[in-house]
């Protein structure tokens, strides 16, 4: 066992074989080297700026080499990377730097948040820094990355461990020390952020790319022979629509992981029979890694719809009182870290938990006999779209803000790409009138891209009752026609 810093992790590899790649981001390759020069340089400026050992530090920058090298940066520092999406609005950007009280903001306008110090896009460290390795630090939490909760309200959620790697163990989870991983997705997510980053610090090289496309995610697995990628259900549909997918050569791929939302079984099952069900694995857990579940290919086939068995920790299955389900009835999930293990801890929140310690996420599903999870419905409304976790309570809120609004209710519809697509159903005060592309606009101000409903309804009656209540599971179940 050999525990290093995960800053000097990079040091280690940037030593040991300085030309190799260490990551490429749509078509443009850094070396190892080079990202450690320009990690140790960004460190420096981040010291000179404020920066001190446990801070978190929120970095909203797009896929690339400099997320990267911003992130060990900070772990060179001992400080805590907070990534959000680099385009999130100010305001809601500045609830998540709030709660974090970051001194510095990567990747936003100079004066976007008063008081602190924020670093544009295209921000680089003064070339007059020195790029030697810095004296070694460790942070506290490796990783602090966000969630809005079932509230819309933001909440961080900061890992247990250390900023620290065995750098003589297995990676686990099919990584290998000094492979090549395709991550096409957002390193701002949990999923892409930890498997890459801890990749990349064993060694591997890490190709991505700004913005994932179908096309360019298979050429760049054949041209840089990655041996393990990381998907979610929405890519791995545009990925199946290629007219030309068999064009590409897969076989490097040793490993190919989806999770972050729920997959149609006939694609899961087209996957399965393209690449191989010994290579595909699918996992389910919340970022909290309470409890981990993980199902082979080739196992799911026997077990169909299933999510798989515990891995680390435990789950059950209980009533509204909870009660203990029987085998095979729906309930919520409730899961339980290893006795003596804490995964996390939340800012800005409360987990739900049992009077003996178990804690819900929200979701719904049943276990059948032998320990197999299955997932049903989603305990809190949350709408997953393109793999993306959506609150309707903040959707409703940014609706509800705009002066004709009386009020409003975000449901998820069924949508063949993304899996569900966010529908608002929107009450308007009495003899007014809405300018849709204004309405758009004003919802643009105040929420990611992504979370902004792409279809709208208007309605003159009540959304909700006296007590201020919506029943969203009536509202969406009125607008899907009973086969889907």
């Amino acid at each position: 066992m050999a525990i290093v810093s995960l800053g000097r992790a990079l040091t280690n590899i940037a030593a040991a074989d300085p030309a190799r790649p260490a990551v490429t981001c749509d078509g443009v390759t850094t070396s190892r080297a080079e990202l450690e020069a320009l990690s140790n340089r960004m460190a420096r400026a981040f010291d000179e700026l404020g920066v001190k050992q446990g801070d978190f530090v929120t970095i909203g920058l797009p896929n690339s080499a400099k997320f990267y090298a911003a992130t060990f940066a900070l772990w060179k520092l001992g400080a805590v990377p907070q990534p959000v999406s680099p385009r999130l609005p100010i305001r809601e950007r500045q609830g998540i730097v709030e709660l974090a009280n970051s001194p510095i903001v990567v990747g936003a306008d100079i004066d976007a948040h008063p008081g602190r110090v924020c670093l544009p896009m295209d921000w680089l460290p003064d070339a007059s820094l020195s790029s030697e390795p810095l004296e070694d630090r460790i942070a506290p939490a490796w990783k602090a990355p966000t969630s809005g909760g079932s509230t819309g309200r933001p909440k961080l959620i900061v890992a247990s461990d250390p900023g620290v790697l065995d750098d003589e163990a297995d990676p686990g989870q099919g990584v290998q020390r000094n492979g090549t991983m395709m991550v096409p997705g957002p390193l701002y997510h949990n999923a892409p952020f930890s498997y890459s980053s801890r990749a990349l610090a064993n060694g591997n090289h890490i190709v991505t790319m700004a913005k994932f496309d179908a096309q360019q995610t298979l050429a760049g697995v054949q041209e840089h022979q990655c041996d393990w990628m990381l998907l979610v259900p929405t890519m791995m549909l545009r990925i199946w629509r290629l007219n030309d997918r068999e064009d590409y050569d897969m076989s490097s791929l040793r490993v190919v992981w989806h999770m972050a939302a729920p997959c149609p079984p006939w694609l899961k099952e087209s996957f399965i029979n393209w690449l191989g069900g010994e290579k595909l694995f699918e996992l389910y857990a919340g970022t909290e890694a309470q409890a981990v579940t993980v199902i082979r290919g080739d196992e799911w086939l026997s077990r169909r719809g299933s999510v798989g068995r515990c891995i680390m920790g435990e789950m059950k299955v209980l009533d509204e009182d909870n009660n203990l389900l029987p085998f095979g009835e729906v309930g919520e999930i409730y899961m339980r870290a290893p006795v003596g293990r804490q995964t996390y801890r939340y800012v800005g929140a409360q987990a739900k938990t049992t009077a003996d310690g178990w804690e819900s996420l929200g979701d719904m599903g049943w276990m059948d006999a032998d320990g197999y999870v299955y997932l049903s419905d989603r305990l809190t409304d949350m709408i997953l779209s393109g793999g993306a976790n959506i609150y309707p309570a903040e959707i409703e809120s940014a609706i509800d803000e705009y002066p004709s609004v009386r009020s409003s209710a975000a449901i998820g519809l069924p949508d063949e790409d993304l899996g569900a697509r966010v529908h608002a159903i929107v009450q308007l005060a009495a003899g007014t009138e809405i300018d849709l592309d204004h309405f758009r606009a004003f919802l643009g101000e105040r929420l990611v891209r992504y979370k902004v409903p792409r279809t709208f309804e208007f309605v003159d009656e009540p959304l909700r009752d006296d007590a201020g209540k919506v029943r969203r599971s009536q509202l969406r179940a009125d607008r899907v026609p009973s086969e889907i």
